[in-house]
């Protein structure tokens, strides 16, 4: 059994918690927070035990809280940090470092310049083996991973056959549980976004990838609509749907007419969070020009990386080989049996 400490507790911290305790082989020894509100009492309700900055014990006197998170990380295995972005680099440096733990950071960090947690940007259907035994990696964003898991599968297939990937990210504004994060009337625009110079760091920093991002007034997913140019004819619509018959966290579906309609149909299922964890290829959305595929799939925000984090943990703390690694993640997040459940309900008529 491995000793696990979770560090932050948001949207993020919540969620691989909530499945890390499915987990035989792991004991989750606490949670950290850094503010005195409702999640503290939603996770110790939870069973979880609480700790929190030593000089901010005092601002938590309304709580039980367990300790602090200095005194706890001395008891663990590995940390995840879910700390608030920003913060993953500050921890590595005053906590982790200093005591020899190792720890996963989120997509909020870095892997580039003075502040990189890591240089390691991890996606499972890329990269997997080169987190095993690492000290110090970091999970890619939602949309991040979520490019990873089109576009591997795309240049596994079609090799040199592929010239360019132009891709529009459509962000959503806030999580669904951020009820304190207004969602704005605009379109707003993202000059220079990440996304396309972080997929770079496990796909290849000379792929032919560019990115453009707007974020819109929506809390139900991210949308992707990508561009595929090919050296001669392109593929049909079919064959690119079939490319992802078999692939881990990818569904394709026919008759969404918005992403809301998947985010309810996982609320009616009663999905952990109402998250499926995976992308959604709109498949009616599908068409093949001349040497250009276009193609449309939804992002599951924050729900997509929780299997991933799982995936790393396996990594880092067992150096399980990949195939054992999707086995034991599979057995808890029932990753095939949530996606043939979309493909179902949401199959060509």
């Amino acid at each position: 059994m491995k000793k696990v400490f979770v560090n932050g507790y948001g949207s993020i911290g919540s969620r691989i918690t909530s499945f890390l305790k499915d987990d035989p082989e792991i004991i989750v020894v606490g949670v950290g927070k850094y503010s005195p509100d409702e999640k503290v009492e939603d996770a110790i309700s939870k069973g979880l035990d609480v700790y929190v900055p030593a000089s901010k014990i005092p601002s938590f006197s309304n709580y039980k809280i367990a300790g602090s998170i200095e005194s706890v990380l001395d008891s663990c295995d590995l940390v995840i940090d879910a700390a608030p972005g920003g913060s993953g680099y500050k921890n590595k440096i005053n906590l982790y470092e200093p005591k020899n733990i190792p720890a996963i950071y989120q997509g909020g960090e870095t892997v580039v310049g003075n502040e990189a947690v890591s240089d390691l940007l991890f996606n499972s259907r890329v990269n997997y083996d080169q987190a095993l035994g690492k000290r110090h990696v970091m999970q890619g964003s939602c949309n991040v991973t979520g490019m990873g898991r089109i576009l591997e599968p795309l240049r596994v297939k079609f090799g040199d056959r592929l010239i360019r990937f132009d891709v529009t990210l459509v962000r959503r504004w806030a999580d669904i549980e951020q009820t304190e994060k207004k969602v704005v009337d605009t379109i707003e625009m993202s000059e220079k976004p990440h996304h396309g110079d972080d997929v770079k760091m496990y796909f290849g920093k000379e792929a032919p990838l560019y990115v453009r991002a707007i974020k819109v007034p929506t809390r139900q997913m991210h949308l992707h609509i990508m561009d595929i140019r090919f050296k001669d004819v392109a593929p049909k619509p079919s064959e690119i749907h079939e490319l992802f018959t078999n692939e881990f966290g990818v569904a394709t579906i026919w008759t969404a007419k918005g992403t809301k309609d998947i985010r309810d149909y996982a609320e009616k299922m009663g999905f952990n969070f109402t998250d499926t964890n995976m992308i959604h290829i709109h498949a009616n959305m599908t068409t093949s020009i001349d040497d250009t595929v276009q193609m449309m799939y939804s992002d599951d925000q924050t729900g997509i990386v929780i299997p991933e984090n799982h995936m790393l943990l396996q990594a880092m703390l067992f150096e399980k080989s990949y195939e054992d690694a999707f086995a034991h993640t599979e057995s808890i997040f029932h990753m095939k049996e949530k996606k043939e459940k979309l493909q179902e309900y949401f199959a060509k008529k």
